[in-house]
């Protein structure tokens, strides 16, 4: 290839947003030759490259966005440090059809029972097979919608939280709340009805969650 054509490909390339494309295509191109493929093979080894790193892309897109305080995979957690924990169950969850049901999940459990480092692993999961997902501790996202409302923004920043397939709230009854702040947390989670779902987890026994 001359130089003046590869510098209009390589400026195509980069318009059309294909950079895995613009990094591999030369050194696919020698792979090719040497091994005789035809030019069929080549394009779709360069399509498939391209494929897998946007991909990628989206997925780190969607963990930057769903605000995680770390980001842990349940393949890095210990079942065994927790044996009341139902692993089958856990990892039932992680498959997330649940969320395309619009189903809800609620973990409940003193401290140290692995309540949010299991939420972190489904909420990853869900990220990783494409949902747009949400962390948040109840007492954070009470906060911002107090804060919306009196910058008369809560509608619009209620319709951002609808739009999330997964609401993780974390830490529900850990900090108490104001009753302003219990309904408009109550609003938003009547708002997600059958419009998405959500994750809760709260060490407080369902029968003190009118406190």
């Amino acid at each position: 290839m001359t130089e003046a054509p590869q510098i209009l490909l390589n400026h195509q390339l980069k318009k059309l947003k294909l950079p895995t494309i613009l990094r591999e295509y030369d050194k696919q191109a020698r792979l090719c030759a040497a091994e005789a493929r035809d030019h069929v093979r080549f394009l779709a080894r360069l399509i498939e490259l391209e494929l897998i790193d946007r991909e990628r892309r989206m997925i780190e897109r969607r963990i930057k966005a769903a605000k995680f305080p770390a980001t842990k995979s349940l393949d890095s957690f210990d079942f065994t440090a927790i044996p009341s924990l139902n692993k089958m169950q856990v990892l039932e969850l992680a498959r997330c059809e649940w969320i395309d049901r619009c189903e809800n999940v609620i973990a409940l459990g003193p401290s140290g029972t692995g309540k949010t480092r299991v939420a972190l692993g489904l909420g990853l999961a869900a990220c990783q097979k494409g949902m747009a997902v949400r962390f948040t501790t109840a007492a954070a996202i009470v906060h911002e919608l107090m804060e919306a409302r009196d910058e008369r923004q809560l509608l619009r920043l209620q319709k951002q939280l609808v739009k999330h397939k997964l609401l993780i709230i974390d830490q529900l009854g850990f900090v108490p709340l104001s009753k302003t702040g219990a309904e408009l947390l109550f609003e938003l989670i009547s708002q997600r009805c059958e419009r998405g779902s959500i994750l809760i987890t709260s060490n407080l026994p369902f029968d003190e969650w009118t406190e």
